[in-house]
């Protein structure tokens, strides 16, 4: 009984020491890579590259999952505003939903699912064929070289399909329900910037870019992490999607908190 618990204690400690160093290892890697990101030379052509290639991954998704979720969600607001006698004020819902929280999450979720995952599988197979030992050998710095232009590309992207998921999302939501629901096309857009302004757009601009910073980070450090042949790279993978969706529902809550309490 003393041996396994001992070795149960062994177990945990090491579990404790590999989470620690991750953690450390993740910060270390970012600190670098806000670092590269103002040095000379920078990777323009691998910018724009990985900003077309996460761009072609994520933008149909986010489309396709833009507008069944707004939609939903838009809804059972209206229902709940029909019961209380505030139908009229669907569009202040509709605006507050899709701006604040949905536009930033949506776009994100897909950036963290479809783009991160490619950009850890792909920054993971160079690890396991050695190609980013080799570019050590060269004399060059992998972060500046790989990862700085796949994090930028990962926030701008993030950017651009806020404001897309945006325009869908309060597009499908007024066509639902006016057409749907009968909720008149006047006072749904009349009260449409009710309860919202330019400022919250800039938050969810902000959070967009948070999240999208966050999803790269997460995904450069797993994939050039990554080891133990094709089976660490899918386990790496697997990591980048918990791990992101993680830390931007944490960010989301941070700057929420912060961007009302500091409102109201």
């Amino acid at each position: 009984m003393t041996t396994k618990v001992r070795a149960a204690s062994e177990a945990a400690r090491r579990g404790i020491w590999t989470v620690a160093a991750d953690v450390g290892g993740f910060y270390r890697m970012s600190g670098k890579t806000f670092k590269h990101v103002f040095r000379r030379p920078f990777e323009v052509e691998e910018l724009v590259t990985q900003s077309w290639f996460i761009a072609r991954v994520a933008l149909v998704p986010t489309i396709m999952v833009a507008i069944p979720f707004c939609v939903i969600v838009v809804f059972q607001l209206t229902q709940l505003m029909a019961e209380l006698g505030a139908s009229d004020l669907s569009g202040a819902g509709a605006g507050m939903a899709v701006i604040r929280e949905i536009g930033p999450l949506v776009s994100v979720l897909v950036v963290a699912g479809a783009g991160g995952t490619a950009i850890c599988a792909d920054l993971g197979a160079r690890k396991i064929r050695e190609e980013i030992d080799a570019v050590e050998v060269l004399g060059l710095d992998p972060v500046q070289r790989l990862v700085v232009p796949r994090v930028i590309a990962s926030t701008l992207v993030a950017l651009a399909l806020n404001g897309i998921v945006t325009v869908v999302g309060l597009t499908g939501s007024f066509l639902f329900t006016v057409l749907v629901q009968n909720a008149s096309a006047g006072q749904f857009v009349a009260s449409l910037t009710l309860l919202v302004n330019l400022v919250d757009f800039l938050v969810s601009e902000l959070k967009a870019a948070v999240f999208g910073l966050l999803a790269g980070l997460v995904a450069c450090y797993l994939g050039i992490k990554a080891k133990g042949g094709p089976k660490g790279v899918g386990d790496a993978v697997n990591q980048t999607v918990v791990f992101s969706f993680m830390l931007l529902f944490l960010a989301n809550s941070i700057i929420s908190a912060v961007f009302l309490q500091s409102k109201y």
